[in-house]
C-alpha cells in the first residue's frame, strides 16, 4: 500500500472539519503547485477559501451533502454529508442542482429534460401548411386553366333572342376541323383534307335541377335561316325564310348565325357555346388514357376506321373518333350516330370528372391542356361553367337525366323535319326546369 506523505501539519483537523478520525490525503493548501489560496491562520475555524486551479486543470469538486462528492452550491466544506474535506476525485458533472451551475441542467456544459412534444401544435402547423399548399395550387391551376380557354364566339352579336330559362343551356358542337393536324395524323384518323370546318354533331344540353337533358341535332335537320348581324361584318342580313339544313348556319357565317338559327327554330335560349375539332377530342381521350365502353353490336366502317368487337372494350383517341363519325354501318345513318355521340360523350365526362382524374396532376394538367388547346367557347363562359357542363354529362350517362335525339316527324327534300308540337313542349319543359317526358319517336 502507498504512504501518505510525511508531512503533516498540526491544523489539520482545522483543515478538515470536526469529526475527522483517520489520516487524510492532503489538501490543496499544502500542495504549493495546487495552492491558489491562502492558508487560514492558526486557530481560525473557517474553511480554507476555494482556490483556483491552474490552467488546463478542471475543477475539482467538493463534497457535498449526498456524501458522494456533488457540490450544489452552496455547501462549504466541513458543513453536512461526509464533511471530512475527502475529495473522490470526480472533477466532471458538478453543478449548481437548481439549474444554475456549469455543467447542471440549465447550465452550458449539460442537457437539460427534453420537453414532451406538442402534438396538437405540430398536428394544426401540419395541417395549415397542407392547406395553404393546396390552395396555392388551386389558385395557380385555376389561373393557368383560365388563360388557355379559348373564347373566341361572341354571343353578344345575336338578335332577337328568346327570354332565359331556369336551366343552364349548352350548345355543344363537335366540327370537322382539322387544324393543327398533320398529313400522316389526317390519314392515320382517318379525317380526309378538306379546308375549313363543318359541324359535324350538334347538341343542346340542358343542365336542371329537375334533372339533365341532351338532345341531339341531326346535321341534316330542316331550319329556316332567320335575320342576323355578320359575326365579321355586322352587316344585318333579313329574313328570306330560307330553307336549309342545319350545318349550312354553321358553314355561311360560323358559331353566332349557328346559335342564333337554333333559338329561332326551337324557342330556347342558348347560354353558352362549346365546339372542339377532330384532333382536340383525339386528344383529350388519349390524356386520360382510353375511355372504357360497353358496345353492344359489332360494326365496321372503311370511311371512319370503325373496325369494332361488342362487348366491354377501352377506346384509345384514334378509335373514340372513328366511333363517333361512323354513320354509314347503321340503317339508321345519324340517328344511330347521334345515339353513339350521346353515349360516348357521357362516358368520356363520367370519367375526366372522376377524383382520380380532378386529384391526379398526372392526369389532370394533360387532359387540361389537351382539351383547352382545342377547345372554342364563348367569351361569356368560364372554368365552372365548363365543369357544370361535363358533370350535366356525368349525370346523364349515371341515370340522373335523359338523352334524346330531336323529336322528328318525317322528312322534306331528304332533310329531316321537326315535329313542331313535341318540340314546343320539349322547350317548355326545359325552360320551366320541369322533368323532360317528351320522347323522340
Amino acid at each position: 500500500m502507498s504512504d501518505w506523505p510525511s508531512a503533516r501539519n498540526d491544523d489539520r483537523d482545522d483543515r478538515y472539519g470536526r469529526g475527522s478520525a483517520g489520516a487524510q490525503p492532503e489538501g490543496p493548501r499544502v500542495m504549493r503547485h495546487v495552492q491558489r489560496g491562502q492558508a487560514p491562520r492558526s486557530g481560525d475555524r473557517r474553511p480554507a477559501a476555494p482556490s483556483a486551479p491552474p490552467r488546463g486543470v478542471p475543477p475539482q469538486q467538493a463534497p457535498g451533502h449526498d456524501g458522494y462528492g456533488s457540490y450544489d452550491g452552496n455547501q462549504v466544506p466541513g458543513q453536512g454529508g461526509r464533511g471530512d474535506g475527502y475529495n473522490t476525485g470526480q472533477v466532471y458533472g458538478g453543478g449548481n442542482r437548481s439549474g444554475g451551475g456549469p455543467g447542471g441542467p440549465g447550465g452550458p456544459g449539460g442537457r437539460g429534460p427534453r420537453p414532451a412534444p406538442n402534438w396538437g401544435r405540430r398536428i394544426k402547423i401540419g395541417a395549415i401548411t397542407l392547406v395553404s399548399v393546396l390552395a396555392v395550387t388551386s389558385i395557380g391551376t385555376y389561373f393557368w386553366a383560365d388563360s388557355k380557354m379559348r373564347r373566341e364566339v361572341d354571343l353578344s352579336k345575336v338578335i332577337d333572342r328568346p327570354e332565359e330559362g331556369d336551366c343552364t343551356t349548352y350548345l355543344v358542337v363537335g366540327s370537322d376541323s382539322r387544324e393543327g393536324m398533320t398529313a400522316e395524323q389526317k390519314k392515320k384518323l382517318h379525317t380526309g383534307s378538306a379546308e375549313g370546318k363543318r359541324t359535324d354533331s350538334m347538341m343542346i344540353l340542358a343542365s336542371c335541377s329537375s334533372g339533365n337533358t341532351m338532345v341531339s341535332l341531326p346535321r341534316d335537320s330542316d331550319v329556316e335561316i332567320p335575320s342576323f348581324v355578320g359575326s365579321q361584318s355586322g352587316k344585318r342580313f333579313e329574313n328570306q325564310h330560307r330553307r336549309v339544313k342545319l350545318n349550312a348556319a354553321y358553314a355561311e357565317d360560323g358559331p353566332e348565325l349557328l346559335v342564333r338559327t337554333v333559338e329561332h327554330n326551337t324557342g330556347l335560349r342558348i347560354d353558352h357555346y362549346a365546339e372542339i375539332g377532330f384532333a382536340g377530342f383525339a386528344n383529350i381521350v388519349d390524356a386520360l388514357g382510353g375511355v372504357e365502353l360497353d358496345i353492344p353490336t359489332a360494326f365496321k366502317d372503311k370511311k371512319s376506321g370503325a373496325d369494332f368487337q361488342a362487348g366491354k372494350q377501352t377506346l384509345d383517341g384514334q378509335q373514340a373518333l372513328a366511333f363517333v363519325r361512323t354513320r354509314y354501318a347503321f340503317k339508321d345513318s345519324d340517328f344511330a350516330r347521334t345515339k353513339n355521340q350521346q353515349k360516348f360523350l357521357s362516358a368520356l365526362a363520367s370519367q375526366a370528372a372522376t377524383p382520380g382524374t380532378i386529384l391526379n396532376p398526372f392526369s389532370l394538367y394533360p387532359t387540361l391542356g389537351a382539351g383547352l388547346d382545342t377547345l372554342v367557347v364563348d367569351k361569356d363562359m368560364g372554368l365552372f361553367d365548363l365543369a357544370e357542363m361535363f358533370f350535366a354529362m356525368k349525370g346523364i350517362s349515371g341515370g340522373d337525366g335523359k338523352s334524346m335525339n330531336m323529336p322528328k316527324s318525317g322528312f322534306r327534300n331528304g332533310n329531316v323535319v321537326w315535329d313542331k308540337t313535341k318540340v314546343q313542349q320539349l322547350v317548355k319543359q326545359i325552360k320551366n326546369d320541369e322533368k323532360v317526358t317528351v320522347t323522340s319517336d
